[in-house]
């Protein structure tokens, strides 16, 4: 949060909803179906969208005008749409489509167009429709929309639509794949709530009560497209950039947070350069960084960030939201998972992203106490990747044989101890060759892009100079943790990697002996190192290797137990 792990769960102010609604379809529940035929052979080139939302009925009128560049002949259009959601009408360039040509049976709308088209064409649907979008009953983990107010009683409103996705209030292409390569946002609210939303500022216009707040965004990720409605007041500065460039920095907060709402936009510029120092450019810099306050806890709404911490620091002094969703502009938003089941890769990488940057703002303890948080986090129950195409929720529930919360600290712990056997050199290029597709990216030279687990292995493969699939197939692929197995003798310690599925695990440790760091090799899986009298041993002294522990399990079962009747 994407969906905030177990461990960073805070509590959130509770919102007024619908009071009852027809069930959404388990189509539309689950962001990430496998795409129709007919969306595989378009390129979605642009979205106008313009939406009446009404806080009194809690109701949205909407009119979208969807192009498409056909790479082979189509006979329907299909995409996304809530079937709560009714098709007033339906029109393909300027066509008008009878009933009989509109469909939506379980959530996947499809028009049959007037004539078939050749490939190479270029067509625009237009769909109006109405109604009560969904609500979200505990947002950001439930999808929705979030029908709230200020403690002075005004409308604040948000959408969250990560699991279940952009179809919840508008018709798209519901997948990861799915990013439409600019939308322009035409949002319509009652006189005087104002509307933050993705990309840049285009304009508003007030008439008969009532305001239209236009945006323009490029490139947003499906679900990262957001409604933000409230009585909301603006920071702004601009930020110069270690890249030469300079980026609008933004803050939409409440009536009376301004005070709090500072402190907060001060830690914009710190965080900023750390990602730029240890990725790259900030993807969006032609566009903003942008944060509003939200009744929620938080997603990573594309250049438009949802926050609601409430202001907290942690005791780390920082505020540990706002490092994670930014960290989502880079690992999810310029480069998004191209399919579900790569999850870990938005999630381990923004996860790993907060305790780096507290060993920079804090120094060492920091870093390997928020390295520990992570690891007492990990569920070790299925793997972090299973191999096979999934649905959002296939990979956050564990109820559905998910990885769930390890997507986020078991894959942060992966990458560092990837990182401390390849080196800092090697593991930035191959993750700055994921996020921008080049190993030297700068402002202008790169375009948002797909990854996955497989590129992401030829990648650091390929930057190590290394064939690491054992690594990646030991912590990915399979849901228990390397077990180290330790005998000391007399005058020796023999140490032996094993893996529950079995094969070779060559993974090199550190043991001091006494106050000396040797490192074994353990090419094989084994190692064996001589020890003088009376020695004092200790694994992995730095803790830079992750695998099983007795005590950490032990522990485990120990708060377990607590939590029992």
């Amino acid at each position: 949060m994407t969906r905030l792990p177990v461990y960073l769960v805070a509590s959130t102010l509770l919102a007024g909803c619908a009071t009852s609604q027809p069930p959404i379809t388990d189509f539309t529940a689950n962001s990430g179906n496998p795409r129709a035929p007919e969306q595989l052979v378009v390129t979605f080139e642009k979205v106008d969208l313009a939406l009446r939302v009404d806080p009194a009925t809690q109701s949205l009128r909407g009119d979208a005008a969807l192009t498409f560049l056909l790479t082979a002949p189509l006979r329907r259009i299909a995409v996304e749409l809530d079937r709560n959601l009714p098709v007033d009408s339906a029109s393909v360039d300027g066509i008008a489509l009878a009933p009989s040509a509109i469909s939506n049976p379980d959530g996947r709308l499809y028009l049959t167009l007037p004539s078939p088209l050749p490939a190479g064409a270029r067509t625009t649907v237009r769909i109006q429709y109405h109604g009560v979008p969904h609500t979200a009953r505990k947002a950001p983990w439930d999808g929705g929309f979030t029908w709230s107010k200020t403690k002075d009683g005004q409308p604040w409103i948000a959408t969250t639509v990560e699991g279940e996705g952009c179809d919840l209030f508008w018709p798209c292409i519901d997948h990861p794949t799915g990013k439409p390569k600019q939308i322009d946002l035409h949002i319509s609210v009652p006189s005087p709530l104002v509307v933050a939303s993705n990309g840049v500022a285009t304009g508003m216009e007030e008439k008969d009560g009532w305001r239209t707040y236009h945006w323009r965004a490029k490139n947003p990720s499906t679900y990262g497209v957001a409604l933000n409605i409230g009585p909301y007041e603006t920071l702004s500065a601009d930020y110069a950039s270690r890249y030469g460039n300079i980026i609008p920095l933004r803050m939409w907060y409440l009536q009376g947070h301004r005070q709090q709402a500072q402190a907060l936009f001060n830690e914009f510029p710190p965080m900023l350069d750390f990602f730029e120092y240890r990725v790259g450019p900030y993807p969006f810099g032609d566009e903003k960084m942008g944060v509003v306050e939200t009744p929620h806890l938080g997603m990573e709404h594309q250049t438009i960030n949802a926050y609601g911490n409430g202001y907290q620091q942690s005791a780390y002094g920082y505020d540990w939201l706002l490092h994670h969703e930014l960290s989502h502009e880079w690992f999810g938003n310029q480069m998004t998972n191209a399919d579900w089941d790569d999850m870990w890769l938005h999630e381990g990488f923004g996860s790993y992203m907060q305790p780096l940057y507290l060993e920079a703002l804090r120094g060492e303890r920091e870093f390997q106490a928020e390295l520990f948080n992570l690891r007492k986090q990990l569920l070790n129950q299925a793997p972090v990747v299973s191999g096979k195409s999934r649905r959002i929720e296939d990979v956050y529930q564990d109820a559905r044989g998910g990885p769930g919360n390890d997507i986020y600290a078991k894959g942060a712990l992966i990458l560092h101890t990837l990182r401390n056997l390849i080196g800092d050199a090697a593991f930035f290029t191959a993750t700055r060759r994921m996020v921008y597709g080049t190993a030297t990216p700068v402002p202008g030279n790169f375009q948002p892009r797909w990854s996955s687990t497989r590129e992401f292995i030829r990648f650091a493969n390929e930057a190590s100079g290394r064939d690491l699939n054992w690594f990646f197939n030991a912590y990915l692929y399979h849901a228990a943790l390397p077990r180290l197995v330790a005998e000391r003798g007399a005058e020796t310690l023999t140490l032996r990697w094993q893996l529950k599925d079995g094969g070779v695990f060559p993974l090199p440790l550190e043991v001091r002996v006494n106050g000396r760091v040797e490192t074994l090799p353990m090419a094989d899986g084994t190692g064996t190192l001589a020890l003088p009298p009376h020695a004092i041993v200790t694994i992995d002294p730095m803790s830079r290797v992750l695998r099983q522990q007795d005590h950490i399990d032990t522990w485990k079962e120990q708060e377990k137990k607590k939590g029992q009747p």
